[in-house]
């Protein structure tokens, strides 16, 4: 597999972040020359020198690894799997934070927006949705758009569509990551709706609603995203806890009642 050098790679997530050579210069405390013979493949980066790069770059720790190879370096984050001993103490705290939300709903999902753990709240919303939707690994905004999913019952399914396809999109332009990017244009490839967005009222005049009908009526949410501060490990770095809160009475009340 061809390799591209460390420099170029380098050059191409400090233009992904909209930094000129003096302004990452500045922040890494390192010369311009420098930084730019390293960019040209005229001076060889040491792995702190990388390291020290990527930090002020913001780079995910995966691709940071993925640039120490291309030095000739040894990655320096670990990656575990959440189903390994190593990472018993998070699992069980990510075990602890869904059963704690209950009787609202929570999933855990990964860098892919794939479905890793849930609490029993949800099911009950995404019952129904077509069989291959829901077969491992589930994909949370696939089940979320697709006409065979929760679409049909999202309420207000142009502004969630537009919402979701947004935060891909940023992730997108964050990461250069070429399977969020195939991602995103299948999800646009979907039907959205051609309803008109209702003006949101009370919690959700400052964020977007999540409106879904179930049996016996409407339940409303908004959305808090979680991720763990300062991770070291690849695995957990990519980690986020997505958790539902109602948006009014009325829903907390039939999801007490469930």
């Amino acid at each position: 597999m061809d390799v591209r050098p460390v420099g170029v790679l380098l050059r191409e997530w400090r233009e992904r972040r909209r930094l000129s050579q003096l302004e990452l210069s500045i922040q890494a405390d390192i010369s311009t020359r420098h930084l730019s013979f390293v960019e040209t493949g005229r001076s060889r980066p040491t792995s702190a020198m990388i390291l020290r790069l990527t930090e002020q770059l913001d780079v995910p720790l995966r691709e940071r690894n993925a640039l120490l190879l291309a030095g000739g370096y040894a990655p320096a984050y670990p990656e575990g799997r959440l189903d390994g001993p190593q990472l018993n103490e998070v699992r069980a705290a990510l075990r602890q934070v869904l059963a704690g939300h209950e009787p609202y709903p929570a999933v855990v999902v990964d860098r892919r927006w794939n479905m890793l753990d849930a609490n029993a709240p949800i099911a009950r919303l995404i019952e129904g949705a077509a069989a291959h939707l829901l077969a491992p690994p589930v994909n949370v905004l696939r089940l979320s758009l697709h006409p065979e999913g929760l679409a049909p019952r999202i309420v207000n399914l142009a502004e969630w569509r537009a919402h979701l396809l947004s935060r891909l999109e940023r992730q997108v332009a964050a990461s250069g990551a070429e399977d969020l990017r195939e991602l995103l244009d299948e999800l646009r490839g979907y039907p959205g709706s051609s309803a008109a967005a209702v003006a949101p009222k009370g919690p959700q005049d400052v964020v977007v609603p999540f409106r879904i009908r179930v049996e016996g009526g409407e339940l409303r949410f908004f959305s808090i995203t979680a991720v763990f501060g300062s991770p070291l490990d690849v695995t957990v770095s990519e980690l986020a806890i997505e958790s539902f809160f109602p948006a009014d009475e009325a829903t907390s009340a039939a999801l007490r009642r469930l």
